[in-house]
């Protein structure tokens, strides 16, 4: 996945390779602020989203020629609420079928061990 996207540069989304994971991470800047203090819902599951097709993009990268992703339906539960710091998510997909792939992605900031959200993603493999 490139981060070309208009909605990918305006939060500002970029790879984090520190530990070879597909992470993807925003920093913090005003545009992504939601109620004073907090990131945006929006953006967190936007991030959550952009992670599991980053996962997904990896996981298929040696196919002779790549499905265009196209999204199903996600689920987005929020954890608790995001500062406005560093936010990372990382995805890992659960099955890759014929026509669906299932991935599933967790965004936290300082500590891994307790994120800020999860999400569930079901997504068609348009071949």
């Amino acid at each position: 996945m490139s981060f070309t996207s208009p909605y990918a540069n305006m939060i500002g989304a970029r790879r984090n390779s520190a530990t070879g994971e597909p992470i993807i991470t925003i920093g913090w800047h005003e545009e992504i602020e939601g109620r004073p203090g907090f990131l945006h819902g929006g953006v967190i599951a936007g991030l959550l989203e952009m992670a599991c097709y980053e996962a997904l993009s990896q996981e298929l990268r040696d196919q002779e020629a790549m499905p265009r992703l196209k999204p199903i339906n996600i689920a987005v539960d929020y954890l608790r609420g995001g500062l406005m710091t560093d936010t990372h998510a990382v995805a890992q997909v659960v099955r890759v079928g014929k026509r669906v792939a299932n991935a599933s992605a967790v965004c936290w900031q300082d500590d891994r061990s307790k994120p800020i959200a999860t999400a569930r993603m079901h997504i068609l493999l348009d071949r």
